[in-house]
């Protein structure tokens, strides 16, 4: 299954209705900063977002059992620069959290360097101590659910990506080493063992290897399976394990189906579904503007300039990613691979602006020469039938077109993979 790693409203909006097409699992994670117990970026807490999430999937006619949630890189990193006994406390608070909001799949991940680790960061050993620790605490509060609550299920691994995917040169991400996994596994099993949980050991169903794939400011590494062969004949049969796939986003159709089939049975993606946003919005930023600027009494909205005021106003996540002259900074914060522009969408000035854009095309709908110049798959759909022309329905539409492929790779959706 892939999993939709994102709080953004028409993004999950967009994963119900993809998901109820389809008859498949909602599969939605939250990070370690984007939501936890002081509200991470999102400003929600993961009770917040569990509620969010259901209710949209309410809204969109999908069942709650048909929704799974997940914690992605739950762990000290939102609190890497103090101490480790500090961070690790911190982290076993979002855990625990987690698991009594109905988080019900977490990835334990203390692979970062925290304060009074080496800069390298702590070794595998101390990683699988670390993460034994926050399953302990997963287990323990799974016993204040209510009864008959499903058991937890857990991901592990020390070569984890970094949450959001990274800013890297030139060259490829190596392929994690097979003889690793076997190592990795014994580590983590004997802190399980360690930490009276071997219960919770046999409901480990993921590893977090690194196959070769990565995204960067203006790069994607794709997947090649001849270097990720040895990874593919290197899982055990005991426990039962597939592996986790991170930074997925991007690759193409035919190497995400590669993936699923050389068991990298777990994608994630976000920045993806994001960068498929921002496209929409522009593209009906842009429409409007041929559409409605002439007209008298009518307020173009202003979208990407308030986002830019947005970014430049808090640069705190993006400065560290991108690089080069003022142009090209500017150039990579709206149209980077790493969509660090995903985390002003939430701004007030932006999201006033994006509620004048949709408020302004939907009281004077574009004629459809226009949505085909500039939203050409949308386009086709209206005039098919299965789309209505409202900007909303337009925006999750492009979102859905990038589901679509994820779907297909994992088998969710057989007349898109029939098309591949």
């Amino acid at each position: 299954m892939y999993a939709v790693c994102s709080a953004h409203p028409s993004v999950i909006a967009a994963a119900v209705q993809q998901a109820a097409e389809d008859g498949s699992v909602l599969h939605v994670e939250s990070t370690s900063s984007q939501v936890n117990q002081w509200g991470g970026y999102t400003g929600q807490t993961p009770f917040q977002f569990a509620e969010f999430v259901h209710s949209t999937a309410r809204q969109g006619g999908l069942p709650q059992e048909r929704v799974l949630l997940g914690g992605d890189h739950l762990g000290p990193y939102p609190w890497r620069e103090q101490a480790s006994d500090a961070a690790m406390h911190k982290a076993c608070e979002l855990v625990r959290t987690c698991v009594l909001a109905g988080y019900n799949k977490i990835h334990l991940d203390a692979s970062m360097a925290c304060a009074d680790d080496i800069k390298s960061g702590p070794d595998e050993k101390t990683i699988a101590h670390r993460a034994a620790i926050l399953c302990r605490t997963a287990e323990n509060a799974s016993e204040d659910l209510p009864s008959g609550s499903a058991p937890l299920l857990y991901v592990i691994g020390s070569e984890v990506p970094a949450p959001g995917g990274e800013s890297l040169p030139g060259a490829p991400p190596a392929v994690s080493p097979s003889h690793r996994v076997h190592e990795t596994l014994e580590l983590f099993r004997a802190a399980f063992a360690e930490q009276n949980i071997n219960a919770a050991w046999e409901r480990v169903i993921g590893l977090v290897v690194q196959p070769g794939v990565e995204f960067g400011e203006s790069v994607i590494f794709d997947y090649d399976r001849q270097k990720a062969m040895a990874l593919s004949s290197a899982l055990p049969k005991h426990p039962a394990l597939a592996y986790e796939a991170h930074s997925t986003d991007y690759q193409k159709p035919a190497a995400l189906a590669q993936m699923v089939e050389d068991h990298f049975a777990i994608l994630k993606v976000g920045p993806w579904l994001t960068f498929a946003f921002r496209e929409a919005v522009f593209a009906l930023s842009a429409i409007e503007r041929d559409w409605l600027a002439s007209r008298k009494g009518v307020r173009i909205s202003q979208v990407r300039e308030a986002l830019e005021a947005a970014m430049m106003c808090n640069p705190v996540y993006w400065r560290s990613y991108y690089h080069g002259s003022e142009d090209a900074m500017r150039f990579s914060r709206v149209y980077s691979y790493s969509d660090r522009c995903r985390y002003y969408w939430g701004d007030a000035a932006v999201r006033q602006e994006l509620i004048h854009l949709r408020a302004n095309l939907d009281a004077a709908p574009p004629p459809l020469t226009l949505v085909s110049q500039y939203l050409p798959l949308e386009y086709e759909a209206v005039r098919s039938g299965s789309l209505r022309s409202r900007a909303e329905d337009m925006i999750q539409e492009h979102i859905r077109a990038v589901l679509r492929i994820y779907a297909a790779a994992c088998g969710q959706h057989t007349s898109h993979s029939q098309s591949l």
